[in-house]
């Protein structure tokens, strides 16, 4: 099962227009163990669906009728104001900048945004709703990358070593030290003189709170 809990599954609403796709993800999703509790076209049922069944995790497409713009993710940021903290897992087709650092605003955890071609890998797809459901952060690398290259922290980010860079981007994605440590190969301690050396140059205070780190360095490099 993709639950914390082995005494049940984890329960989750789709939103997505595209019948196959919707479909094709609630598939995967029921064979790792999920149960699905409501499937939806639109950003209103979205909504009436989150406040009804108060699901572990929704996975949400940004664009979805009338106007197939960003009424999936006005909707979902609608649905965490009148639920807050529901765990929402955004999918586009592009990378857009401007929705990841709306999603991620609040502060609140329990967000993700992915490429649809990432749904591809099934485990990488079932691991960032598992983590998502579970108060983290799924962040595809994509999104990161174009974070980390077009935010104002430019500068400042020219003066991060290459490995400080990985660290970054590893904690970008939502992962623990010791899942930063297994990632790129390194031990735990040196993750930790890494990090502190990021927050050190990006001039932002440590905190024991992963999830919110994450949440301050990207805040930071979206500004302006």
């Amino acid at each position: 099962m993709i639950s914390g809990d082995p005494q049940r599954s984890l329960r989750v609403v789709v939103a997505e227009d595209s019948a196959l796709i919707r479909e094709g993800i609630a598939r995967i999703l029921q064979e790792a163990g999920a149960t699905i509790i409501a499937l939806v076209g639109d950003g209103p049922s979205l909504v009436e669906a989150v406040v009804a069944h108060r699901p572990d995790v929704s996975i949400v497409d940004v664009r979805m009728p009338p106007g197939r713009r960003d009424e999936g993710l006005r909707a979902a940021l609608e649905a965490r104001r009148l639920v807050p903290r529901t765990p929402i897992l955004v999918l586009s087709q592009y990378v857009e900048r401007d929705y990841a650092r709306d999603l991620l605003a609040d502060g609140a955890g329990g967000v993700g945004y992915l490429l649809k071609d990432r749904v591809a890998d099934i485990g990488a797809f079932v691991d960032a709703v598992r983590r998502v459901a579970r108060g983290g952060t799924a962040l595809d690398p994509e999104v990161i990358a174009q974070v980390l290259a077009r935010g104002r922290a430019e500068d400042t980010l020219a003066t991060l070593t290459p490995r400080e860079l990985d660290v970054l981007a590893e904690m970008a994605q939502g992962r623990t030290n010791a899942g930063i440590a297994e990632r790129l190969q390194i031990t735990e301690g040196a993750v930790e003189k890494h990090i502190g050396n990021v927050f050190g140059k990006l001039e932002l205070p440590t905190t024991p709170d992963d999830h919110r780190r994450v949440l301050a360095v990207l805040a930071y490099l979206n500004t302006g």
